[in-house]
């Protein structure tokens, strides 16, 4: 029989939760954990449409409606960031990005796969898309605040 070391048999996961909370805090963000999901979620999305188009013959006669429900979640899952985080520019941009960076990465992935995605776009034109996106919408709100504040301020200093 082993020896006792006075220690309960809950001192093991407390030492290696408290590790695992150490490795995984940037999850406590939510611009982080929002990209990270939203990101997962257009690559679920990518990678069933690329596989059911490619691989299952029996559905072209659907192609259109798989197309557009495809379009229509993908830009719902892209617009996430962007209507959570509609009055914080920054963590827009910082979720966006995340999110899209995880597409694009997947992208990379199925390109090497299907040659003939990267005809039209490469990952980097993807990204490139995506970012810009991400930058126009974080700009807009940006500058949306600020008028915001503007007209705030103004409207507080008329009726003093």
């Amino acid at each position: 029989m082993g020896e006792r070391t006075g220690r309960g048999q809950d001192s093991m996961p407390v030492t290696t939760n408290a590790w695992i909370e150490r490795r995984l805090h940037f999850l406590a963000n939510p611009a982080v954990r929002l990209g990270i999901y939203a990101g997962v979620g257009l690559s679920v999305v990518f990678v069933a449409w690329i596989v059911i188009a490619n691989r299952v013959p029996q559905l072209e006669v659907l192609a259109t409606e798989r197309n557009v429900i495809t379009a229509l979640l993908l830009m719902l899952l892209a617009a996430a960031p962007v209507l959570r985080f509609l009055k914080s520019p920054a963590e827009m941009l910082a979720s966006g990005l995340l999110a899209w960076g995880i597409f694009t990465l997947t992208y990379k992935v199925v390109s090497s796969i299907f040659v003939l995605l990267e005809e039209n776009y490469t990952a980097f034109h993807v990204f490139v898309m995506g970012a810009i996106s991400y930058l126009v919408f974080a700009t807009l709100s940006w500058v949306g605040s600020i008028v915001w504040r503007v007209r705030a301020t103004k409207h507080s200093h008329n009726h003093h």
